[in-house]
């Protein structure tokens, strides 16, 4: 069931209680688990955390635990899943379910005894009526219980003919119900997406009991610019909704960082300060240097076609023309020219007009830790989601999920620079794999979506066995594709991706995302399609994610899986 007061239905509920965390692997749901780490510190509630990064992590550590707790606290997993059927669970254990998954399974939402889901009330949820989908049996039992009585005869036969119309229209009535429920449920649960961050519905709690700080209140601009930086983006959330978002981070980060402009000067070297400012759209470039950003970001990369040697002579004009020197652009930015650095946003946004690239410029949240670090939300995603994503062994399997979530806070600078420089080498693997395969035509059309299979041997293949690293892969491949192709109908078309999972088991993950359209939104079918194309075929599947257009196959069912959707979506 939805909770309506967070406060006094979920807060005050486990605030004197010994209470288990579990946290899927990204970045949205690690804001919220720093804001939720907060309020529990400053209530000194017991709490474990625990790292979940699919449903065979999240049934395992449940079952490790059960006997221990009793309430259970799911960020970012577990809402559209009927979670009660995976865990479970005895009468006695309560879950509390924040996650921006969607659709909401409907189990979930109409248990009004052990699932309470934690969304903001503004949330547009569709979710269907109680009476479309769920029927009580009890109306078939009266009509058994019917047939025997009757003491006359002549009564009987009667009742008998009467009962058999009544039994036939009702049997009419079930099947045209049960065919309408079935109608009503495809059309909910066809598409996937995500609604407001876990993380934000956090911070609300935070400020409803008085306890925001500006700490808590970063880690919301960086949970909603996941959205522009990895492969949810605005395809898992719908451009309204978005836009609605930023509307009320604004408020929130006025009132938190409100001061008179002659103040700039006073700051004490500790303060903590958020701005919402005009910024460019270049991956990390205040931490690298112009020339690497600029070939590295996937919409200048595209928009120029660098995987090209005309791409790379349109970059060299792309620099005359805003006149910034060669050994300018590839040295540091910090160690660039004051000059040029002054009016660079300007002198690249003039240039980008005319080569096609308008939307260069955007909106974005960035903090300054005292009076030398500053660093954009988007720089945040990229360090924290790369340090998730390491496939560098250091350790227990949750070794990368504690860095990440230490790179967060601003007492941990020198985990969020390793972040950083880990970051720019997956951005240039990225860009690397996408040149290679769109000069080598691996990206073919499959009829209703394109294709794109990774080969073993690949350069930088262990990182992409990694789902958000395949996705954000995905999504550069599909955006550098489009601006490559001539066809006007493969323009318009989704696409899946596959890499080498396990070589020994020979499986492979897969991925798959919506069309590089101008859409406002992009809602993801793929998670119902791949499990229909399963279903069809018995390929050896596991939908072990929580985003369910990402799902791992057996490398020799993958012909046959293919061949379905293909039927499937044609």
């Amino acid at each position: 069931m939805f909770i309506s007061d967070c406060r006094r239905e979920f807060y005050d509920v486990i605030v004197a209680q010994r209470v288990l965390l579990l946290v899927a692997s990204d970045v949205d749901a690690l804001c919220a688990c720093k804001i939720l780490q907060a309020l529990f510190q400053c209530d000194h509630v017991q709490y474990t955390l625990v790292p979940v990064s699919g449903w065979q992590e999240l049934e395992t550590a449940f079952l490790e635990h059960k006997d221990q707790f009793k309430y259970f606290v799911l960020i970012n997993c577990g809402a559209n899943v009927d979670l009660l059927e995976i865990l479970q669970p005895e009468e006695d254990t309560f879950f509390f379910v924040c996650d921006s998954h969607r659709p909401i399974n409907v189990v979930n939402v109409y248990n009004d005894t052990q699932i309470k889901l934690l969304v903001k009330q503004d949330d547009d949820l569709d979710v269907p009526a109680y009476d479309d989908i769920f029927r009580d049996e009890e109306e078939e039992e009266e009509d058994s219980e019917n047939e025997s009585e009757g003491s006359e005869p002549s009564d009987k036969r009667r009742r008998f003919e009467e009962d058999v119309i009544e039994r036939t229209m009702r049997r009419r009535q079930r099947r045209e119900w049960e065919a309408r429920r079935r109608e009503i449920l495809f059309d909910y649960e066809q598409y996937e997406y995500h609604g407001t961050s876990s993380a934000m519905v956090m911070f609300d709690l935070a400020w409803v009991m008085s306890k925001d700080l500006n700490d808590m209140l970063w880690y919301v601009p960086i949970s909603i610019s996941q959205r522009g930086c990895t492969p949810r983006h605005r395809q898992g959330c719908p451009e309204m909704k978005y836009v609605t978002d930023i509307g009320t981070l604004q408020r929130h980060v006025s009132r938190h960082n409100h001061r008179n402009e002659d103040e700039e000067n006073s700051l004490s070297i500790d303060c903590t300060r958020i701005a919402f400012e005009y910024d460019l759209r270049l991956a990390l470039y205040q931490h690298w240097s112009l020339y690497e950003s600029l070939c590295n970001t996937s919409y200048t990369s595209a928009r120029l076609k660098l995987w090209s040697v005309q791409g790379q002579k349109r970059l060299q004009e792309f620099l005359a023309d805003m006149g910034l020197p060669l050994k300018q652009v590839k040295q540091k930015f910090n160690s660039m020219d004051m000059s040029l650095k002054e009016n660079l946003r300007e002198m690249i946004e003039e240039s980008a007009n005319k080569f096609g690239m308008k939307d260069l410029r955007v909106q974005t949240f960035s903090i300054h830790f005292g009076f030398k670090n500053k660093f954009s939300a988007s720089d945040i995603v990229y360090a924290t989601t790369s340090l998730m994503e390491n496939i560098e062994k250091e350790g227990p399997e949750t070794t990368n999920f504690i860095k990440a979530l230490d790179s967060l806070s601003r007492g941990n600078l020198d985990k969020l620079h390793q972040g950083l420089d880990l970051a720019k080498k997956h951005l240039r693997a990225i860009q690397q794999t996408v040149a290679s395969c769109i000069c080598t035509n691996l990206v073919i059309s499959q009829g209703p979506f394109l294709y794109c299979s990774l080969m073993e041997g690949t350069p930088d293949v262990k990182l992409f066995s990694k789902p958000v690293s395949l996705c954000l892969l995905s999504k550069n491949l599909l955006k550098s594709f489009v601006c490559s192709t001539k066809n006007k109908r493969c323009k318009l078309l989704p696409l899946i991706m596959a890499a080498p999972m396990d070589v020994e088991q020979g499986t492979v993950i897969m991925v798959g995302i919506p069309p590089e359209t101008d859409s406002s939104d992009k809602k993801n079918f793929f998670g119902r399609a791949f499990e229909k194309a399963a279903d069809s075929t018995s390929s050896r599947t596991l939908h072990n994610h929580f985003d369910m257009s990402i799902i791992e196959l057996k490398t020799e069912d993958r012909s046959k899986f293919l061949d379905a959707l293909i039927s499937l979506l044609s």
